[in-house]
């Protein structure tokens, strides 16, 4: 897919950017919704969101976008740091990509991924999202990480594999097919 350095920064910021979005609106709407309405006794999530000032992150109540831009910056930096080359290098010592069908190729690399990057992002969380004003008690902090793994992983997995990635790789080779095919044309003239 992606072929050079570019190309794979691009790649990674359209993955993160869909993922970010989506794992915030699990998170407040299908985790966290109706804990959310009850304590703020509304009728919807975004009213309960709005009525208690924000989403709590960091020990204060944030807007959600200052949320979703938190979660993308250490998200993109992540994936480009840890999760891209180590999920390839790892896919790659138990297939070879010369001999092995893409298809497989590729769904071992998401497998790979969401296996490196669910855990750590949902330590980040853990962080991010710890209840500091009880002050902060290691093993609290581990079970909210445990329990943000069992919560994100199975989401992370069927997101990832069934809907993210394809949509990601359909959008990345008609971006640069194009671009490429581009580049083909005016050399062949």
């Amino acid at each position: 897919m992606p072929e050079n350095q570019f190309q794979r920064m691009i790649f990674a910021f359209l993955t993160v950017l869909i993922t970010v979005h989506c794992y915030i609106f699990y998170s407040l709407y299908v985790i966290s919704g109706d804990k959310l309405m009850n304590v703020a006794e509304a009728e919807s999530v975004i009213a309960a969101i709005n009525a208690q000032g924000g989403i709590y992150m960091f020990n204060s109540m944030l807007p959600v976008w200052a949320v979703i831009l938190v979660e993308f910056c250490f998200a993109y930096g992540l994936e480009c740091i840890m999760g891209s080359p180590c999920s390839f290098k790892l896919a790659c010592r138990v297939f070879d990509p010369e001999k092995t069908n893409p298809v497989i190729m590729e769904t071992t690399v998401i497998c790979t991924t969401v296996g490196l990057m669910c855990p750590a992002m949902s330590f980040l969380a853990a962080l991010f999202y710890y209840p500091y004003f009880t002050g902060f008690n290691i093993l609290t902090f581990i079970a909210n990480w445990l329990k943000l793994v069992c919560f994100n992983f199975p989401f992370a997995f069927f997101s990832q594999l069934f809907f993210i990635q394809p949509f990601v790789r359909t959008l990345f080779k008609a971006v640069f097919v194009r671009k490429n095919e581009k580049t083909t044309r005016s050399a062949e003239v």
